[in-house]
C-alpha cells in the first residue's frame, strides 16, 4: 500500500509543480482533514491506515490533483488489508500501459539493481524523468540498490528552436516569448537538478556517475525512455488548449500536460518488443552523434 500511496503522491506533486504549486503535508491535510503526523506516517511507512475513509479523503485529493480517473475505492481498501501479508514469493510482470511517471520510476528502481544502470531519454522538459528518478535514487540512499555506474543521456529541444508545443494559443510575440521563456526555465531546472542529484552519489556512494545533455532541433512528438539497451517506454504527447498563469498573466496555451500514460516494451519476451526496443535505441544513438548539438543553459 505504501508504494502505490507513494506513487500518486509523486504523481500529483510532478502536475502540481508544472503549474506553479507544491505539495505539502499542510496542504494535504488542509484539504482532507487527515492530520499532518498521520500523513507523515504514512508518507514514512511507519504504520498502516487505521480508518479506510482517512485514506480514501488523501487518495481521491491526491488522483484529483494529479489529473487521474477517480480511484477505484474497493481496491485501495484491499490494499489496506493486506498491507502486512508477506510479499509474493514472485513478483509480477509490469502491465504494459502505465503512467508515465510511476511506470518509468518502477523500471528505473528495477534497473539499479545492475552494477552499470544505462538511460536514454527524448523529452520535451525533463519534467517526467527528474521526477521517475527519485524512486531508484531512494533505493540507493536506504542501502537497497547500489550500481557501480551510472549513464544518463538526455535528448530536450535546443533553447534556439521554435517550438510547437507549449507555445501560445494567439501568436502575439510578447505571448509567445513569455511561454517560451517559462518552458525554458522548467527545461533548465530539471536538467540541472538531475544532473546535480545525480552526481551527489560519486562523493556519497563511491557511484560512478556521467550525466550528458543534447540539444535537439526539432521539437519531439513523443517520449522516449531507453533503460539498460533492455527496455523502452514510449508515448506521443497529447496537446490539450488549457490556460496557465504565466509572468503574472492568465495566458491561452497548446500544450502537453506532464503526465500520460507510456507503453512499455522489452519486459516480456516478445519479438516485437525486441525489434522496437533494438530499433529505438539506433535511432536515439543516430539522432545523439548527429544532429544534435552541445546543450547550454544559460
Amino acid at each position: 500500500m505504501f508504494v502505490e500511496l507513494s506513487k500518486l503522491w509523486d504523481a500529483a506533486q510532478a502536475q502540481l509543480a508544472k503549474q506553479g504549486r507544491r505539495l505539502t503535508l499542510d496542504r494535504v491535510s488542509r484539504e482532507s482533514g487527515v492530520p499532518v503526523a498521520t500523513l507523515s506516517d504514512w508518507r514514512r511507512g511507519n504504520h498502516v491506515p487505521r480508518e479506510a475513509e482517512q485514506l480514501l479523503k488523501v487518495v481521491r485529493l491526491l488522483s484529483t490533483w494529479a489529473e487521474l480517473r477517480p480511484p477505484a475505492e474497493s481496491g485501495w481498501r484491499r490494499l489496506m488489508d493486506g498491507s502486512a501479508a508477506p510479499a509474493a514469493t514472485k513478483s509480477p510482470q509490469p502491465p504494459p500501459f502505465g503512467v508515465s511517471i510511476v511506470a518509468l520510476g518502477d523500471r528505473l528502481t528495477a534497473a539499479f539493481a545492475e552494477p552499470h544502470v544505462e538511460v536514454d531519454a527524448l523529452c520535451l522538459n525533463g519534467q517526467t524523468l527528474a521526477v521517475a528518478m527519485g524512486h531508484p535514487l531512494r533505493a540507493v540512499h536506504s542501502g537497497k540498490a547500489r550500481p557501480a555506474k551510472i549513464s544518463v543521456r538526455v535528448l530536450l529541444p535546443s533553447r534556439d528552436i521554435d517550438l510547437a508545443f507549449p507555445c501560445a494559443v494567439e501568436s502575439e510575440a510578447e505571448e509567445t516569448d513569455h511561454v517560451h521563456q517559462a518552458w525554458l526555465r522548467q527545461r533548465n531546472a530539471h536538467a540541472q537538478s538531475m544532473t546535480s542529484t545525480l552526481r551527489s552519489l560519486q562523493g556519497t556512494h563511491g557511484i560512478d556517475v556521467e550525466v550528458s545533455y543534447r540539444a535537439l532541433p526539432f521539437t519531439p512528438m513523443a517520449r522516449l525512455y531507453l533503460i539498460n539497451g533492455k527496455e523502452a517506454l514510449f508515448s506521443y504527447y497529447t496537446v490539450t488548449r488549457r490556460e496557465v498563469r504565466i509572468s503574472g498573466q492568465d495566458m491561452d496555451v497548446y500544450d502537453p500536460g506532464a503526465l500520460g500514460l507510456v507503453q512499455l516494451f522489452g519486459t516480456e519476451e516478445r519479438d516485437e518488443d525486441t525489434m522496437f526496443v533494438e530499433q529505438s535505441n539506433l535511432w536515439f544513438n543516430a539522432i545523439w552523434e548527429t544532429v544534435s548539438t552541445e546543450m547550454t543553459f544559460m
